[in-house]
């Protein structure tokens, strides 16, 4: 059998925590920040975690973690 291959995409824009919970980059964070409140960009900063749904795609992605 062939090895199974990881998405060199979501290897660069996903990581998996040590409780195998995936964290990603904050949406709405690329462009438009005059249009946000202060208050909402402060609260995306950084990465968050998946919802669940989301997460079960990603992890498709990323078999060997």
């Amino acid at each position: 059998m062939p090895k199974m291959k990881t998405k060199s995409g979501a290897k660069k824009r996903f990581s998996l925590t040590a409780s195998g919970k995936v964290r990603g980059n904050q949406a709405n964070k690329q462009h438009g920040m005059i249009k946000r409140t202060n208050k909402q960009i402060r609260n995306q900063r950084g990465t968050t975690i998946l919802c669940s749904q989301d997460a079960k795609i990603v992890k498709q992605f990323l078999p060997n973690g």
